[in-house]
């Protein structure tokens, strides 16, 4: 079986947040279809955790599961993590530009400073402050799905931040079948972070988990733009089994190969 697991948790955020539930707007994957897990791109995902044994009964090897949330209809994760502070400078430069222009244009007669104006701040975009656990900037600008800034008033389909497990309990881990943690990781498309957990594959049997995730919608306080976490929770299942490990070549029990 393999020792390194990837389930990838796909949330619609936007119809999440609407309807303030992850039921019908989470979609799970991992890479054990063709070993028996069930539920591919759904709500209800059954992963096959394939087991084995030694002869004597204890456990040949255990399975390490790796969770790694993303949004659907988001920017990729794949852009640099740059991206988007270089569209925000980019905006910043373009404003000053035309500001510029505007202050050095002849005053000449029906021109509409304030509707220039009035267009300048559009196109310099929203800056909002985060309350994300992430190591980025604390405060932001957002973006729509084409990676351009936009305003408050904006009616563009936002692109949300990633959304964030914050916790994974239940039934797997109060029998202790699998052990889950928070790890902190170089890898910067999870924002240094991710939750892994080691699975005892010698119990066979189905065991449901839930994950609590977080999510950030837009809202306005005061003069300010948040975004404000929203926890809601899915769950999924671990079906495991087990079989006395075998020789790959043979198919029996572990011996020496075959010469031929």
């Amino acid at each position: 079986m393999p020792q390194q697991l990837a389930i990838i948790v796909l949330v619609d955020v936007a119809n999440a947040l609407e309807a303030k539930s992850l039921q019908d707007n989470t979609y799970l994957f991992d890479n054990m279809k063709l070993q028996g897990s069930q539920g591919e791109g759904t709500g209800g995902l059954v992963t096959a955790i394939n087991g084995s044994y030694w002869s004597d009964g204890s456990q040949a090897s255990e399975q390490v599961l790796n969770w790694l949330p993303y949004s659907l209809g988001s920017i990729p994760p794949t852009v640099p993590k740059g991206y988007q502070a270089d569209r925000a400078r980019q905006t910043d430069a373009q404003a000053l530009a035309d500001l510029e222009a505007i202050v050095n244009q002849p005053g000449a007669q029906g021109t509409d400073t304030a509707g220039q104006l009035a267009q300048i701040q559009r196109s310099v975009g929203t800056r909002v402050k985060s309350t994300r656990r992430t190591r980025g900037p604390s405060d932001a600008k957002v973006l729509d799905l084409t990676g351009n800034v936009v305003s408050a008033d904006s009616t563009a389909a936002l692109s949300y931040p990633t959304p964030v497990i914050t916790d994974i309990y239940g039934e797997a881990v109060d029998e202790k079948i699998m052990y889950p943690a928070e790890y902190g990781s170089p890898d910067m498309v999870t924002d240094g972070w991710y939750w892994s957990a080691t699975v005892d594959t010698s119990r066979p049997g189905t065991y449901a988990y839930t994950m609590k995730i977080q999510l950030h919608k837009l809202v306005e306080q005061g003069y300010e733009m948040l975004w404000e976490p929203v926890n809601l929770t899915c769950e999924s299942y671990l079906r495991i089994t087990s079989d006395p490990k075998r020789n790959a070549f043979t198919g029996t029990g572990m011996g020496f190969l075959p010469v031929s």
